[in-house]
């Protein structure tokens, strides 16, 4: 029989490594995981490393029995989301488990007492740590490699989740494209009739020369473009800031694009090389001392040949004019001149229909599903 599970609350610089530490062997032997930056990782979960703890707070949890680390989780307070919407619900995140209904009960409740001593009464996730970073549960598509920024797990975890009373809250969507399937002439000529209706639009991708203006620029945007849409957290400065400096190493500038009216930007977009594809290969996310050489070897001799739009948002007074198909288009045909061959664009709101139908209309297909969980406490 096996012995009792213990839960308890992480403390010491000890038991922080032990929380990092589980991802790496609890997914060993996994084909398509694909281990995460422990650098990362750590600046996730560290006061003054992570602008959301000037908002917002973070309890690590974890689970024991018999000397073994047999799960984790955290308990996460976002003050930006509770600013907003005033719901009085806390977030989960950094979800692991053996397959147990016991060790996983452990881990929701001691998240639960810990957010109901915070004075909040809902419980949503996975968000880690926020909606903004890696979110959802993959519920399907386990026989694939995540892209760069999106999440696996096992298999089991929503069937752990549901026995503890968690309900989906949303469902979302990585959609996949390869410029072999596409509907190209369809784009071409959607995008020409925009361009003829607006004869001062222009296309132009990150100047390096003023990265944080652009930076600036886009999170403004975003955070407009994104206000009504389901479990939207606006971007803190320093939050956009934090984010942009852990991708601007490997950021390929071209395929950061800003669509503009007149000179002034009104709708971007950020599409990432799937780095996945090289980090897979990583001993334990370490990118020292040889990490960082082979990852940018992949780069460099075409072993990368994906990448994924993450971003997207126009300003709500140029919607429906088409400028979402031109972002497209420009991404398609820069990043052909690099030598990608696919998209995913992830994630996409099951609500959001109109994304969707124009997605399938270009050829994309859903490739993966994710989902965000809730229950009250």
């Amino acid at each position: 029989m096996p012995g009792p599970v213990t839960v308890r609350p992480v403390t010491s610089r000890g038991d922080r490594a032990r929380f990092l530490d589980l991802p790496y062997s609890h997914y060993a032997g996994e084909r398509h995981f694909v281990p995460p930056l422990r650098m990362d990782q750590n600046n996730a979960v560290t006061p003054g490393k992570n602008p959301l703890f000037e908002h917002g707070k973070m309890q690590l949890f974890l689970a024991e029995r018999a000397g073994e680390v047999v799960g984790r989780i955290a308990g996460i307070v976002n003050g930006m989301h509770l600013e907003k919407y005033r719901d009085a619900t806390g977030f989960f995140g950094f979800f692991e488990s053996i397959d147990d209904d016991e060790v996983a009960g452990a881990l929701v409740n001691a998240a639960a007492e810990w957010l109901r001593g915070e004075g909040l009464t809902e419980m949503r996730g996975p968000t880690n740590p926020t909606m903004n970073d890696v979110a959802g549960l993959l519920v399907n598509g386990f026989d694939r490699e995540p892209f760069v920024l999106m999440a696996y797990n096992k298999p089991y975890y929503e069937r752990l989740l549901a026995a503890q009373g968690f309900t989906r809250a949303m469902t979302m969507w990585a959609f996949y494209i390869h410029e072999a399937y596409m509907n190209k002439d369809r784009l071409r000529r959607g995008t020409e009739l925009v361009k003829a209706r607006n004869p001062g639009m222009t296309v132009r991708s990150l100047d390096r020369s003023r990265f944080w203006e652009d930076v600036d620029a886009a999170m403004d945007i975003y955070n407009v473009a994104w206000a009504d849409n389901w479990g939207h957290v606006p971007y803190t400065r320093k939050e956009a800031a934090h984010l942009a400096k852990e991708l601007k190493p490997v950021l390929d500038d071209r395929l950061f694009q800003f669509l503009e009216l007149d000179g002034r930007p009104v709708a971007f977009s950020v599409t990432l090389p799937n780095f996945n594809r090289a980090l897979r290969h990583l001993k334990n996310g370490r990118l020292l001392p040889t990490g960082l050489p082979r990852l940018l070897a992949y780069q460099k001799f075409g072993a990368i040949y994906e990448v994924r739009m993450a971003l997207m948002g126009i300003l709500p007074e140029y919607r429906s004019r088409g400028f979402d198909a031109v972002l497209i288009e420009e991404t398609v045909r820069v990043g052909r001149g690099l030598g990608y061959q696919a998209c995913e664009m992830s994630w996409v709101l099951d609500s959001n229909t109109r994304l969707i139908n124009s997605l399938e209309h270009l050829g994309a297909v859903r490739d993966k599903e994710y989902a965000m969980f809730e229950r009250s406490i």
